[in-house]
């Protein structure tokens, strides 16, 4: 199995291909996207690189319904279902710490960088307070940009757990995942979450349980301050990790069933 398509991947992907041997690979990170927010290269081309990629393979797993779709339409094949988990254990209500802060708290965690659309979140008009929770290239200038928003910088799981469990909403900015870890960690924590209606957010809880989702962003945070922080945390127990090994585990059989070999 290929996990991504970086230089170990190419190797690998092109080894199988020189033997016949099948494999099967997955899709996580929109590249495409990435590559455009910091340069002036066409998605198409990246995309078509990436069909040519995945479809040798006997098998793309892909972490929601909306992805499969999306890459369908660009031409990817074999998509495959192959959804993420949460440890409930770790992340759960709890965990709660008192935040001293003014309430309502909206919460950010993730990497912080151009292609997870911060500033969408910390310019919003909101009451109470903003936390963001990690490290990337541009914590400094965004700290400099928003001198009100408290920036924690990293924090380990066992610290984080207890901030997840005790914000009023997560808020989910980004416009580029292709499931969003940070959702389910979210919700796990009994903790709402507000999103775009875009790939991740839309799947997990477009149908409004365990928070919102709207094109406007803000909406989206202030309609989750009053969604059930039970069936938040419900929702998040759809997320195993038995479930996802086992999703993993039946398309790489099926690629491992006799007289499939590998062609590009």
């Amino acid at each position: 199995h290929i996990v991504t398509e970086g230089p170990l991947g190419i190797m690998a992907r092109r080894y199988c291909l020189s033997i016949g041997r099948p494999f099967t690979t997955s899709y996580h990170t929109r590249f495409p996207e990435y590559l455009r927010a910091r340069m002036p290269l066409p998605e198409a081309w990246t995309y078509g690189w990436l069909r040519n990629f995945h479809n040798a393979g006997q098998g793309t797993l892909v972490a929601t319904n909306s992805m499969a779709i999306d890459l369908s339409a660009r031409g990817f094949n074999k998509l495959r279902p192959w959804t993420r988990g949460v440890d409930t254990t770790l992340f759960n209500p709890g965990k709660a710490i008192e935040l001293d802060l003014p309430r309502p708290v909206f919460l950010c965690v993730g990497r912080v960088a151009i292609e997870k659309n911060l500033p969408a979140f910390l310019d919003l008009d909101l009451p109470g307070s903003k936390v963001v929770i990690g490290d990337g290239p541009a914590l400094a200038s965004l700290k400099a940009r928003y001198p009100d928003v408290h920036f924690l910088g990293h924090r380990p799981n066992s610290e984080l757990a207890g901030y997840y469990a005790g914000a009023d909403v997560f808020v989910l900015p980004s416009r580029s995942e292709t499931f969003g870890n940070v959702i389910i960690e979210a919700l796990a924590s009994g903790t709402p979450v507000a999103a775009y209606p875009v790939t991740g957010p839309i799947d997990i809880i477009g149908d409004g349980i365990g928070g919102a989702i709207s094109t406007d962003l803000r909406e989206a945070a202030l309609t989750a301050l009053s969604s059930d922080r039970q069936k938040a945390r419900e929702r998040a127990t759809r997320y195993t990790w038995t479930a996802c090994a086992q999703m993993f585990l039946e398309v790489v059989e099926e690629a491992l069933r006799p007289g499939v070999r590998a062609t590009a």
